[in-house]
């Protein structure tokens, strides 16, 4: 792998345990462990203590901004150091597990290799699905995709994690400062609602946050824990899974999917994830992912 292009992946974490340790193996296998960076959030829960990778602790986020424009200068500007020695870089949520299409690509470098040139690249957003009815709760050490099997796929979260240029992110992630198109063959896989008890946990602690420190204010993280996993037990009670079908990029609608929101910021559109998550269909996790997160 030495002749491919170098990756940098970032995260945000506070108290995030399990799903961490999660996003670190992957992201190992893919880019190497060396080339990952935890930005640890005042965690308390020990969860980012020995990780095999770079830990940045910074203090709280307090500065005159707000939260959210503050946390993407910080990490617009920490990416835009990274690649001054890497190639491209990304930056994703803890619960976002993105994937090269392996029908086409080996890894996360050889899909950035054959896209060089590019800006900044969106990914195809799937929300994973724990089907309450049928599927167990998540094991650890063993992958999620295939002990889950459904998913919905979200404009929203085509974000532009994958880029070239020190453009800063925006908009909570889900833009950039600088254009960008939605790749086909490039997959983000979102936990957020892929085991019911993780779901309850986290929407808690998010919640508490919103509540405490007014993070991420008109988000999902106004809503408790118990409405999250009421959501989700609302959207999976009556599937009919002889309809749905193998995921596939919905090429014809990509190009519509990112618009430009302000002079210059462009971003990925859609409802809401509440809102989508009732909305939008079922489809199944094609099996040649199965395994890879």
């Amino acid at each position: 792998m030495s002749s491919l292009p170098h990756v940098a992946v970032i995260t945000m974490a506070r108290d995030e345990g399990t799903m961490l340790r999660r996003w670190v193996d992957h992201y190992s296998r893919e880019v190497g462990v060396d080339n990952l960076v935890v930005v640890d959030d005042n965690s308390s829960d020990g969860s980012t203590d020995d990780l095999p990778c770079t830990v940045l602790r910074i203090p709280p986020l307090t500065s005159k901004k707000s939260f959210e424009p503050a946390r993407m200068g910080m990490l617009g500007g920490l990416s835009a150091g990274l690649l001054e020695a890497y190639d491209a870089a990304i930056f994703c949520d803890v619960d976002e597990f993105i994937v090269a299409d392996p029908k086409v690509h080996e890894s996360l470098r050889h899909f950035v290799a054959a896209r060089e040139g590019r800006q900044a690249i969106g990914v195809m957003g799937l929300n994973v699905v724990h089907d309450v009815a049928r599927e167990p709760a998540l094991v650890d050490g063993e992958p999620i995709l295939g002990q889950r099997r459904l998913a919905k796929f979200l404009p929203l979260m085509c974000k532009p994690s994958l880029k070239w240029e020190p453009a800063n992110w925006a908009l909570a992630s889900h833009g950039i400062k600088c254009p960008f198109e939605v790749d086909p063959e490039l997959f983000m896989f979102h936990m957020k609602f892929a085991d019911r008890d993780h779901l309850q946990a986290v929407a808690d602690r998010r919640h508490e946050m919103f509540t405490t420190e007014g993070r991420a204010a008109r988000t999902s993280w106004e809503r408790s824990g118990g409405d999250m996993v009421d959501l989700l037990d609302e959207i999976t009670a009556d599937i009919d899974h002889d309809a749905v079908k193998p995921f596939g990029p919905p090429l014809k609608k990509l190009p519509t999917i990112v618009e430009q929101s302000a002079p210059d910021i462009w971003r990925a559109v859609g409802g809401g994830q509440v809102q989508a998550m009732r909305n939008r269909p079922f489809v199944r996790i094609p099996d040649r992912f199965l395994g890879r997160v």
